[in-house]
């Protein structure tokens, strides 16, 4: 309180703050430190896309390149029922070359039923030693877990398990 009896105190200091906060936001403002709003609208190239179809998020992922029977080279773990649907354990090995010729460059998981179909992308590299992932993973309902694994020259595999789902994990 100041001596008039005023609870409200006016501080040169309180003043100097508000007057440079002032400044710098104008001089941001000037100088175009802000995005146009055209650049908010646009998206990444290949972004989800909500409510995405698994067949579009395949087509955006892989293009028309065909995707081989990973049978025997990829392993997908996971488990037959899943009693809580936020909490999916999964993993994928493939056994697949990881030289610098030829490597397991991506491994992708997709829930086929999931809003966003895929759930995660694992990159690798030859120092990898082995093309090994585990992840827990959100599944909204009973569906098909598909692995994929691209190489460095292009070609894909996929193995796919249907897991039960018990209670929801994406809000259902």
């Amino acid at each position: 309180m100041d001596p008039n009896g005023s609870s409200f105190i006016f501080s040169r200091r309180a003043f100097l703050r508000g007057a440079g906060a002032l400044g710098v936001i104008s001089v941001a403002g000037s100088i175009g430190l802000r995005l146009p709003p055209a650049a908010w609208a646009q998206k990444a190239p290949g972004a989800p896309v909500p409510e995405e179809k698994v067949e579009e998020t395949l087509k955006r992922l892989f293009g028309n390149r065909p995707l081989k029977d990973g049978a025997g080279k990829v392993k997908l773990e996971t488990p037959l029922i899943a009693e809580n649907g936020a909490v999916v354990p999964l993993s994928v090995e493939a056994k697949l070359p990881m030289t610098p010729a030829n490597y397991a460059k991506h491994i992708y998981l997709i829930a086929d039923k999931n809003r966003r179909p895929m759930t995660a992308r694992f990159t690798l590299t030859p120092d990898s030693g082995e093309a090994f992932v585990g992840a827990n993973i959100r599944l909204g309902a009973t569906t098909d877990v598909r692995a994929v694994v691209e190489m460095s020259d292009g070609t894909l595999y996929q193995v796919k398990n249907h897991v039960k789902v018990t209670v929801g994990g994406c809000g259902g």
